[in-house]
């Protein structure tokens, strides 16, 4: 199973805003003040082209869907957490914990992808399990190393145990679970994703060791990565607030690999740090401030992998 892919899908924004009904348990978004909302999409797609821009002219497939103003998503800009792409031409679709992000699942946009000569052979739908208000926001959730069979799932109110084990047994994964937290006034909560804290790719895994308190859980992850024979790059807490745990490997021309980040994240990693990912990676690095100020997300959340079979 590949690791990393060439395709990408992402869905540009019209109404993007901070969405109240995720900034319950997303510590990482805060309100623009003196901005209107016109004025927050219009910088957010200005990032979002420059981004896209910038994946396009090294070579990645990035496949832009446009979003509709109706109905209301104003986080459509994060397709990651409600649809995954496999190698066997798997499509999986995840229970959302905001009702207003359940709208931004689109049967139009699989259509777009088969007519672009991708071939998607099932579907395997984790939706009904919104009705018991249980939740799986897809590569949010769950960090998945392709390569070695494995799913990293930090839990929190918007990843269900009991939903992440059905999830590998269908897809015949491992799960490496854990609690990742962050200090919120002085408490420690649970990190609402796990792709905010630890990114994975080929050769190397960027995680901040520090978010998993438990000592025997912190442990067990380290060892399952050195397993792997993957290079392990921490990253601390400051950095994990400036989104440098949201990156992402994709291959550009010619298979070469780059990481993909916004440029706070860039911006917070220290010269060492750069030196051991620059050994992995090429960074790729897009000021992403209004997307990730309101949005809570940064990066990796924008990307949909793709890694469905072509025709």
């Amino acid at each position: 199973m590949k690791q990393t892919t060439n395709s990408i899908l992402m869905i540009r924004p019209v109404a993007f805003r901070m969405n109240e009904q995720t900034a319950v348990n997303n510590y990482y978004q805060k309100v623009l003040d003196g901005l209107s909302p016109e004025t927050v999409n219009a910088k957010a797609q200005e990032e979002f082209d420059t981004f896209v821009q910038k994946l396009k002219m090294v070579g990645v497939n990035v496949v832009v869907v446009d979003d509709t103003k109706n109905p209301d998503t104003p986080d459509s800009i994060f397709p990651n957490n409600w649809i995954s792409f496999h190698e066997n031409g798997d499509v999986a679709l995840y229970p959302m914990f905001a009702e207003n992000r359940r709208a931004e699942r689109r049967e139009d946009i699989l259509d777009m992808l088969e007519e672009k000569g991708f071939q998607i052979e099932n579907i395997v739908d984790y939706t009904e399990a919104e009705l018991d208000s249980l939740f799986l926001e897809g590569t949010g959730s769950l960090l998945l190393d392709r390569a070695n069979g494995k799913a990293y799932c930090a839990l929190s109110p918007r990843a269900d145990e009991e939903l992440l084990i059905e999830f590998c047994e269908d897809f015949d994964l491992g799960p490496i679970i854990f609690h990742a937290y962050q200090t919120v006034n002085g408490k420690r909560e649970l990190i609402y994703h796990t792709n905010v804290m630890m990114c994975l790719g080929e050769t190397f895994a960027v995680i901040c060791a520090d978010c998993i308190d438990d000592k025997q859980e912190r442990k067990a992850v380290l060892d399952s990565l050195k397993q792997d024979g993957k290079e392990i790059i921490l990253i601390t807490e400051d950095q994990v607030n400036q989104f440098a745990g949201n990156m992402l490997e994709v291959k550009g021309t010619d298979g070469k690999r780059f990481l993909v980040m916004s440029a706070a994240a860039h911006q917070s990693l220290t010269s060492d740090q750069i030196s051991k990912l620059e050994k992995h990676a090429t960074i790729l690095s897009s000021s992403l401030d209004t997307i990730e100020a309101c949005g809570g997300g940064s990066a990796r959340c924008m990307m949909a992998e793709i890694f469905l079979p072509k025709g």
